[in-house]
């Protein structure tokens, strides 16, 4: 994933600072070089990595701090509190009300995607409730007004547009008007692009934006668009009321870190991060869990999101109740697998996991690692009820693993290796148990639930160690501050 090498860089050059044996302005300078050079080689424009660098000298007065300080713990929570100012503009974006109408309109440069965002951001607010309809006002692009259609008419979302009106304010007026009056109340306008910055673009979005009255104007910037991205985002800016930033194609191998310069140069908050082509391929952008996931550390609120979209309401209080008694079956672990092959793209789901599956989702090998997870629920559909309901892998006699490898086509070894996993998945599950289990039996108020010390179980140890032991994880998760972005890194509860 786009950032995956910044994260691991910056990642990298904590791990050195936590095994350096005094901590002094030479180990934190190193540290600090390696940051920058790491945000630099990812296209962050310089004025930003200089800010920071600044920023963090400030907050880490080693002179200053008094003896017991925890300092690598200070210097960490700093780097991440950095992190999150960078991508954080500190004002939320507007956001659509039901039953009331909203324009939305979308700019940004020809190829960055933004006619299937579109259609992606129309799709997730369908699912949320809305009643979205889209409005092609691009007609510089031949084939835009096609490809919409073709989008829209899969995610079975209304459309307008027009193949012989070359003019696109007249084209976004008449759709908007016509779904004000079907009550739509997210219309989204779909604005032309161009390969470069040029005054003719900006004069059309002037004038649609004009005619229109979006109530939130959103720019689309393709991930990959490199030291650019700082001085096109301000264009703009300076054109349009920019109000939100989605980045696109955050699935690729680009170095994307120009991308975060746009939210500096808009002073727009990230709303949306678009991870590949297909309509579920699409992340609302939250900074905490964001960077938190860019360092490797997880994002358990939103794995917990997930996975209540895809658990039935009528399920997840037996599903928690479960989790609390620490008791971890075979029918669970199949249960939880057909969950997480609903939840979207494994590599998005597992990057969530604070190292629970990362042995199961090798870098780069999303298609083996889901390949595997269906091969395991096959042999598990030639057991009998008494093994999936068995908590005791010692049933499991040569006999019975021969029976279930023939039962599924596979071979004895793999049988043994599917079960191999189900004991460590249910070593992880077994140190959750005594935990509180919201009287609503609502998932949502899991990760509310989660203090540092039920974490600190769940974590690697190295991570654990990394982050200053369990004064540090109590310390970065009252960090969060209060409600959902208590949450953000691990889902903690301030206690």
């Amino acid at each position: 994933m786009v950032l995956a090498e910044l994260g691991g860089q910056i990642a990298s050059a904590l791990q050195k600072m936590s095994n350096v044996t005094i901590i002094d302005e030479k180990a934190l300078n190193e540290c600090l070089k390696e940051i920058t050079r790491a945000l630099l080689h990812s296209d962050v424009s310089f004025p930003l990595v200089r800010e920071m660098q600044n920023n963090i000298k400030k907050i880490v007065n080693l002179e200053e701090l008094a003896a017991g300080h925890n300092k690598r713990r200070i210097i960490e929570q700093a780097i991440f509190s950095e992190l999150c100012k960078m991508l954080d503009p500190g004002k939320p974006a507007f956001s659509p009300k039901k039953a009331k109408p909203s324009v939305v309109m979308f700019v940004g440069l020809q190829g960055a995607g933004k006619t299937t965002t579109c259609t992606k951001y129309a799709y997730y607010h369908q699912k949320k409730g809305y009643k979205p309809a889209l409005v092609c006002a691009d007609t510089f692009r031949a084939g835009a007004f096609d490809q919409l259609k073709q989008n829209a008419t899969k995610a079975r979302i209304p459309f307008y547009g027009s193949y012989t009106e070359s003019d696109p304010v007249k084209i976004a007026v008449e759709g908007v008007d016509t779904f004000k009056k079907e009550n739509c109340d997210l219309i989204i306008v779909d604005t032309s692009g161009r390969h470069k910055q040029e005054a003719t673009l900006f004069e059309e979005m002037r004038q649609v934006a004009e005619a229109t009255k979006p109530d939130l104007v959103i720019f689309v910037m393709d991930s990959s668009i490199g030291q650019a991205a700082f001085d096109q985002a301000q264009a703009f800016k300076q054109s349009v009321a920019v109000g939100a930033v989605i980045i696109t194609k955050m699935d690729g191998h680009a170095k994307g870190g120009g991308a975060l310069s746009a939210v500096a140069a808009t002073k727009s908050p990230v709303i949306f991060i678009g991870t590949g082509e297909h309509m579920d391929e699409f992340e609302v952008f939250d900074v905490k869990p964001f960077v938190s996931r860019l360092l490797g550390m997880g994002d358990w609120s939103g794995f917990v999101d997930k996975l209540q979209d895809v658990v039935p309401k009528n399920q997840q209080p037996e599903l928690l109740e479960k989790l609390s008694q620490g008791t971890f079956t075979l029918r669970i672990m199949y249960d939880q697998f057909q969950n997480i092959l609903n939840m979207g793209p494994l590599k998005e789901v597992f990057s969530m996991l604070p190292g629970g599956a990362a042995d199961m989702m090798p870098k780069g090998h999303e298609k083996e690692s889901q390949a595997k997870v269906k091969r395991y629920m096959t042999m598990m559909d030639s057991m009998t009820n008494e093994e999936l309901d068995s908590s005791n892998p010692k049933v499991f006699n040569e006999s019975r693993m021969m029976r279930i490898a023939r039962g599924s086509g596979r071979l004895v070894r793999e049988v043994m290796e599917m079960l191999e996993e189900y004991k460590r998945l249910a070593k992880i599950w077994s140190k959750m148990k005594g935990l509180k289990i919201p009287k609503s039996g609502d998932m949502s108020a899991l990760s509310r639930n989660m203090n540092a010390q039920h974490m600190s179980k769940v974590l690697p140890p190295q991570m654990l160690k990394q982050i200053g032991g369990m004064g540090g994880l109590q310390s970065l998760m009252k960090q969060m501050g209060s409600g959902k972005d208590m949450m953000g890194m691990f889902g903690g509860k301030d206690k």
